[in-house]
């Protein structure tokens, strides 16, 4: 079987603002919006007004953003998370999250975990297996995520 390539879809109330968050604590970057193809979509009538926004200055699709990492060779299996805008608030646990391995090039944890929460993270509590030990926390929309 051939391998596929896929992207994380994380459900949310405000795309661009959370896109933004995640972006900036995995140190991956915000696709850019084509300002042009947006204008011309609703000049050709397949968009309206109503499907954009200003995000930060720029004209924006509503309904979603994405990060990628810097760099990645497109369509790279994991290279993208997908921040799409839905009706309904997060209600009840994740059954699947995003591990976030801070300790990877030497970081300290406790340090990770405090600037996290400064940049609007929660605590929501720590674990341990063996010597192994992580923070399980919420991004700024309750989305879980283990911090190891």
């Amino acid at each position: 079987m051939t391998a596929l390539a896929f992207q994380v879809v994380l459900d949310s109330a405000d795309p661009h603002t959370l896109a933004d968050w995640w972006g900036e604590t995995l140190g991956w970057q915000v696709e850019p919006s084509d300002e042009g193809f947006i204008r011309r979509m609703i000049a050709e009538g397949y968009a309206s007004e109503t499907d954009t926004k200003l995000h930060r200055g720029t004209l924006v699709w509503v309904e979603g953003q994405a990060i990628r990492q810097p760099d990645a060779p497109e369509g790279s299996p994991c290279a993208r998370i997908l921040f799409m805008a839905v009706p309904e608030a997060k209600a009840g646990k994740n059954r699947m999250h995003i591990d976030v391995r801070a300790t990877l090039d030497g970081a300290d944890l406790d340090q990770a975990r405090d600037a996290l929460l400064a940049r609007g993270a929660s605590l929501l509590w720590e674990a341990a297996q063996g010597p192994h030990r992580w923070y399980t926390m919420a991004d700024p929309e309750g989305n879980e995520f283990c911090l190891t």
